[in-house]
């Protein structure tokens, strides 16, 4: 059975990148408020959608979604590196659950997962220890992007899996809100980044050193009104808030690609980890907002939301 839902945003920047205090104490006190409520709902498996921030899935074979059966963890922006411990069985019958209703889906042996899952993972986690999980990912920063209607049936596909299990079920949506984090693109690429982009690999040190230096001084840069990057979009992100909160997941389906990018940013089609997360709560779900506010220091528009189905 599904017991509730948290929808959050993610920032490799935070414990790095000091905002301001108040900001940063009212963020916190919206991660532990959720962390209660995972708590007093209890669950005995996560579900967890999440997206990839070209660590894990490259161009040499990039599929729309695909569930984990065994993941790691790759340590990045400080979070915990190592296996997740993934119910391989129930991993498994959820994949074999979507496929059977109709909506294609991957399966990985060899998940790598970044900051992406394990950061609200571990945010999560401070009251009830969310140690046995099941991450899907939800290809939302190499185009072509799958469609929000697609997204929606993945949601409902998963939430009729979990709503069957015998397992108390948590989901999770991270992601997003608006945002514009460096991230390559094939179109754009010089020669060596687009061949990793096609063939990926893991960074040795100093590249990943280099790269998330690099993020950090872009959050600084933000700050200080100096950034390139499209800055967090108070007034978009507040109308994507708004009808996530009353329901209505097809908010989005008239925009293209490029509308969202050039209102929020390229990390602003994660939203899509969030409206998988609700549709698989069912139509009729009640959803209360934590916490919303642009963040410059982390460059990301910062928003909680947690929801329970009807």
């Amino acid at each position: 059975m599904i017991v509730g839902s948290v929808c959050l945003s993610h920032s490799p920047l935070k414990d790095r990148n000091r905002a301001d205090p108040a900001v940063e104490a009212r963020f916190d006190a919206s991660v532990r408020q959720a962390a209660e409520f995972v708590e007093a709902a209890g669950p005995d498996v996560a579900v967890i959608f999440y997206p990839d921030h070209v660590n894990g899935f490259f161009y040499g074979m990039l599929p729309p979604f695909c569930v984990g059966i065994e993941a790691t963890s790759i340590g990045d922006y400080g979070t915990a590196a190592g296996a997740l411990e993934i119910p391989e069985e129930r991993a498994l019958d959820l994949a074999e659950s979507v496929l059977g209703s109709g909506v294609d889906i991957a399966i990985s042996y060899s998940m790598k997962v970044d900051h992406g899952a394990a950061q609200p993972l571990e945010w999560l986690s401070e009251r009830h220890p969310l140690a046995r999980v099941i991450p899907i990912f939800v290809n939302c920063a190499a185009p072509p992007l799958p469609t929000f209607q697609r997204v929606r049936a993945l949601g409902a596909a998963v939430g009729a899996w979990a709503e069957r299990a015998p397992e108390r079920v948590l989901i999770i949506g991270s992601g997003g809100l608006s945002h514009d984090p460096p991230v390559p693109a094939m179109a754009t690429a010089p020669a060596d980044v687009r061949s990793r982009l096609i063939a990926g690999g893991s960074l040795n040190h100093a590249q990943r050193y280099q790269r998330q230096n690099r993020a950090h001084g872009e959050g600084s840069a933000m700050a200080r009104k100096q950034s390139s990057l499209l800055p967090a979009n108070p007034d978009w992100d507040r109308m994507v808030l708004d009808a996530l909160a009353a329901g209505d997941l097809a908010v989005l389906d008239a925009a293209s690609h490029a509308s969202i990018t050039s209102v929020g940013g390229r990390g602003g089609h994660e939203v899509r980890t969030w409206m998988a997360a609700l549709a698989a709560l069912g139509p009729d779900y009640a959803a209360t907002e934590l916490f919303y506010e642009a963040v410059d220091e982390w460059i990301t528009g910062m928003g909680v939301l947690q929801a329970v189905p009807a």
